[in-house]
Protein backbone atom coordinates (compact mmCIF):
# COMPACT_ATOMS: atom_id res chain seq x y z
CA UNK A 1 0.00 0.00 0.00
CA UNK A 2 1.08 3.64 -0.81
CA UNK A 3 0.78 6.25 1.17
CA UNK A 4 -1.35 8.80 -0.93
CA UNK A 5 0.79 11.81 -1.60
CA UNK A 6 -1.90 14.34 0.60
CA UNK A 7 -1.69 12.90 3.75
CA UNK A 8 1.93 13.44 4.03
CA UNK A 9 2.52 16.45 5.24
CA UNK A 10 6.07 17.96 7.57
CA UNK A 11 5.21 19.22 11.00
CA UNK A 12 5.99 22.94 9.86
CA UNK A 13 3.40 22.75 7.82
CA UNK A 14 0.34 25.43 8.81
CA UNK A 15 -2.26 22.62 7.41
CA UNK A 16 -1.89 19.20 9.72
CA UNK A 17 -3.33 16.69 9.45
CA UNK A 18 -6.71 16.59 11.07
CA UNK A 19 -6.88 15.03 14.62
CA UNK A 20 -2.98 16.09 14.57
CA UNK A 21 -1.72 18.99 17.63
CA UNK A 22 1.17 20.64 16.31
CA UNK A 23 2.78 23.79 17.53
CA UNK A 24 1.12 25.57 15.40
CA UNK A 25 -2.26 25.28 17.08
CA UNK A 26 -3.28 27.31 20.57
CA UNK A 27 -6.34 27.30 22.63
CA UNK A 28 -8.19 30.58 23.41
CA UNK A 29 -11.31 30.50 25.79
CA UNK A 30 -13.28 32.83 26.02
CA UNK A 31 -14.59 33.33 29.99
CA UNK A 32 -17.27 35.39 31.20
CA UNK A 33 -15.48 38.64 32.00
CA UNK A 34 -14.94 38.83 27.55
CA UNK A 35 -18.84 37.72 27.32
CA UNK A 36 -19.83 40.53 30.21
CA UNK A 37 -17.71 43.01 28.67
CA UNK A 38 -18.79 42.18 24.88
CA UNK A 39 -15.65 41.63 23.28
CA UNK A 40 -16.21 38.13 22.04
CA UNK A 41 -17.20 39.02 18.48
CA UNK A 42 -14.17 41.23 18.71
CA UNK A 43 -11.37 38.49 19.51
CA UNK A 44 -12.66 36.57 16.89
CA UNK A 45 -12.46 39.46 14.37
CA UNK A 46 -8.69 39.63 15.37
CA UNK A 47 -7.97 36.92 14.99
CA UNK A 48 -9.46 36.33 11.60
CA UNK A 49 -7.91 39.30 10.45
CA UNK A 50 -4.50 38.58 11.43
CA UNK A 51 -5.21 35.45 9.36
CA UNK A 52 -5.10 32.63 11.40
CA UNK A 53 -7.81 29.85 10.49
CA UNK A 54 -9.76 29.00 13.18
CA UNK A 55 -9.98 24.63 13.26
CA UNK A 56 -11.89 23.67 16.32
CA UNK A 57 -14.79 25.81 17.89
CA UNK A 58 -17.74 25.27 20.04
CA UNK A 59 -19.51 28.43 20.51
CA UNK A 60 -23.16 27.59 21.69
CA UNK A 61 -24.93 31.03 22.40
CA UNK A 62 -28.35 31.29 24.95
CA UNK A 63 -29.17 35.09 24.45
CA UNK A 64 -31.82 36.37 27.14
CA UNK A 65 -34.00 39.33 26.59
CA UNK A 66 -37.52 40.54 25.94
CA UNK A 67 -39.58 38.83 22.91
CA UNK A 68 -35.87 37.09 22.15
CA UNK A 69 -36.88 34.26 20.69
CA UNK A 70 -39.26 36.07 18.27
CA UNK A 71 -36.48 38.66 17.93
CA UNK A 72 -33.87 36.24 16.97
CA UNK A 73 -35.96 35.03 14.35
CA UNK A 74 -36.44 38.21 12.95
CA UNK A 75 -32.66 38.94 12.36
CA UNK A 76 -31.97 35.35 11.15
CA UNK A 77 -34.64 35.24 8.94
CA UNK A 78 -35.70 32.50 6.50
CA UNK A 79 -34.64 29.42 6.73
CA UNK A 80 -33.63 29.46 2.88
CA UNK A 81 -31.55 32.35 2.51
CA UNK A 82 -32.79 33.47 -1.42
CA UNK A 83 -36.38 34.51 0.88
CA UNK A 84 -34.38 36.06 3.64
CA UNK A 85 -33.58 39.84 2.90
CA UNK A 86 -30.78 42.14 2.84
CA UNK A 87 -29.82 43.45 5.83
CA UNK A 88 -30.60 39.85 7.96
CA UNK A 89 -28.29 37.17 9.10
CA UNK A 90 -29.01 34.62 6.52
CA UNK A 91 -29.93 37.64 3.79
CA UNK A 92 -26.43 38.88 4.12
CA UNK A 93 -24.40 35.74 4.47
CA UNK A 94 -25.76 32.76 3.56
CA UNK A 95 -26.04 31.51 -0.28
CA UNK A 96 -27.63 27.46 0.22
CA UNK A 97 -30.22 26.12 2.43
CA UNK A 98 -28.05 23.76 4.15
CA UNK A 99 -25.13 26.04 4.48
CA UNK A 100 -27.38 28.93 6.27
CA UNK A 101 -24.28 30.18 8.67
CA UNK A 102 -26.91 29.79 12.14
CA UNK A 103 -29.75 28.00 13.76
CA UNK A 104 -31.96 29.80 15.63
CA UNK A 105 -34.97 28.02 17.89
CA UNK A 106 -38.66 28.80 15.92
CA UNK A 107 -40.30 28.80 19.39
CA UNK A 108 -39.91 29.13 23.26
CA UNK A 109 -40.85 25.26 23.54
CA UNK A 110 -38.36 24.77 20.68
CA UNK A 111 -35.58 27.15 22.39
CA UNK A 112 -36.16 25.00 25.89
CA UNK A 113 -35.47 21.87 24.56
CA UNK A 114 -32.67 22.50 22.57
CA UNK A 115 -30.26 24.78 25.45
CA UNK A 116 -30.93 21.74 27.51
CA UNK A 117 -29.27 19.32 24.91
CA UNK A 118 -26.15 21.30 25.59
CA UNK A 119 -26.48 23.25 29.28
CA UNK A 120 -27.56 22.18 32.55
CA UNK A 121 -29.38 25.15 33.45
CA UNK A 122 -26.94 26.04 36.69
CA UNK A 123 -23.99 26.48 34.04
CA UNK A 124 -26.26 29.26 32.37
CA UNK A 125 -25.11 32.37 34.05
CA UNK A 126 -27.06 35.19 35.89
CA UNK A 127 -26.04 38.52 35.40
CA UNK A 128 -27.20 42.17 35.30
CA UNK A 129 -25.91 44.52 32.67
CA UNK A 130 -25.44 48.38 33.25
CA UNK A 131 -27.66 49.40 30.10
CA UNK A 132 -30.61 47.09 31.09
CA UNK A 133 -32.49 50.13 32.81
CA UNK A 134 -31.75 52.18 29.61
CA UNK A 135 -33.05 49.42 27.15
CA UNK A 136 -36.07 47.87 29.41
CA UNK A 137 -38.83 49.33 31.49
Amino acid sequence: LTPNPSFLVSHQSPHPPAGALTPSHTLTPAPTDGVQRHLIGEIIRRFEKKGFKLVGMKLMQVWQGLDVVKMARTMIRETNPSDSRPGTIRGDFSIEVSKNVIHGSDSIESARREILLWFHTDKLTCWAESTEPWIYE
